[in-house]
């Protein structure tokens, strides 16, 4: 398979290696060093797209991706106020893209614990918190992976309306979020209800980049014979 990889930072150097270890070509590097290089890029060679960069660059990423009909896989996170239009953007000019806030199974799995478990709580006498830590070159607060856990709460415990960063003062429809930036951490996220009488945590703690890599890898290699606006789990239900 033939990779375009925006954004070289961490996560794409080991999507190269990753990638070319398992015999895929990588027909471009594109970072903020060389970004004019893509308007000359013939997108003919390539077959999908990883999307690793910023949050300043994705969405031109993305519509060069649609514009050439190239599959885009996106693990940028930080730009979703523009996620609507990219969306009518992608479905007008019948593109392919798939957007996850994180791309290790792991927590994808994770992500189905935590509404299972919302579910559950619905009604119950706890109060309800999230907590992630990353490294402190992550450019974001909360981190996707964390807002992406606060939505799957709040559809399903009534009593939430809304999230929050842990800083300020909400009312208890408010689900708060603490961030913390800790070197080396790759990522660990939190939630937990607490009561007078006991608490409940369930925890995901990421301890390298490579699961990030490995899932981007496996759903660019799903996404290049798809159609339309895709998500992880349409991965995760894959037959």
């Amino acid at each position: 398979m033939n990779i375009l990889l925006l954004g070289y930072g961490k996560m794409g150097k080991i999507i190269d290696d990753l990638a070319t270890k398992k015999g895929h070509h990588i027909v471009a590097r594109i970072n903020s060093a060389n970004k004019s290089d893509l308007q000359d890029l013939n997108s003919e060679l390539v077959d999908v797209a990883i999307e690793f960069s910023n949050p300043e660059s994705v969405v031109s990423n993305i519509k060069w991706a649609v514009n050439n009909q190239t599959p885009i896989v996106v693990g940028t996170t930080g730009w979703l106020d523009h996620k609507k239009s990219i969306d009518e953007y992608c479905s007008a000019n019948n593109g392919t893209y798939l957007y996850a806030s994180n791309f290790s199974i792991g927590v994808n799995l994770f992500f189905k614990l935590n509404e299972t478990l919302a579910r559950l709580m619905n009604g119950q006498p706890y109060s309800s918190s999230i907590r992630e830590i990353h490294h402190t070159q992550k450019l974001d607060a909360p981190s996707g992976t964390a807002i992406s856990i606060a939505e799957g709460m709040i559809k399903h415990i009534s009593e939430l309306s809304q999230w929050h960063q842990d800083e300020t003062n909400y009312d208890k429809s408010s689900l708060p979020i603490k961030s913390e930036r800790i070197d080396p951490t790759p990522g660990t996220h939190e939630v937990k209800y607490s009561s007078e009488i006991d608490t409940i945590e369930i925890k995901h703690i990421a301890h390298s980049r490579i699961g990030f890599a490995s899932g981007a890898i496996a759903v660019a290699e799903w996404i290049r014979d798809k159609k339309g606006i895709l998500t992880f789990d349409d991965f995760l239900d894959q037959p």
